[in-house]
């Protein structure tokens, strides 16, 4: 997915959202917050997870990264499904038009549904995928509720281990 379906997408919701270049080679969420200094606690991963049933559900699932989505409970119960898992990276693309490393709520297919983890609500900001791996999207966790379809989901995630 291009960089300016992104952008137009966000352009049309009319929401606050600030475009972070990066290296690609980067773009994975611990290599990325490591190299251009932004936290666990305020990044974001937007996750495919595919049902496995006839039908093959799909949602795109926002959780913070200091935290791990819950695929095997709340996501498969929402799911309906009997086992849920990772989408690949084939099946990612071929569903959104976007590679793992760049996955974004913003831009995607209408009525895939977008289920934010409550975590994320917290926020002042978050940093999450830009469509591509060559760029993030920073912005306040409000403008994902923007998307048509998205959704606050309480403990999508789990939370992180204490140390």
């Amino acid at each position: 997915m291009s960089r300016d379906t992104v952008v137009a997408h966000l352009d049309a919701l009319g929401v606050a959202y600030e475009v972070v270049e990066c290296d690609p080679d980067f773009a994975d969420t611990a290599q990325f917050c490591e190299r251009y200094g932004y936290s666990m606690d305020a990044s974001a991963n937007a996750i495919c997870v595919v049902g496995k049933s006839a039908e093959r559900p799909m949602v795109c699932c926002v959780v913070l990264a200091c935290t791990r989505l819950d695929v095997n409970g709340a996501v498969r119960r929402r799911l309906g499904a009997r086992k849920a898992s990772f989408a690949d990276a084939a099946t990612t693309v071929e569903r959104t038009g976007m590679m793992i490393g760049g996955v974004t709520p913003f831009g995607l297919p209408a009525g895939l549904p977008v289920w934010i983890d409550a975590r994320v609500m917290a926020c002042d900001k978050v940093i999450v995928g830009g469509g591509s791996r060559d760029c993030k999207i920073l912005c306040p966790p409000a403008s994902l509720l923007a998307v048509e379809g998205a959704e606050v989901v309480e403990d999508l995630a789990k939370p992180p281990p204490q140390s």
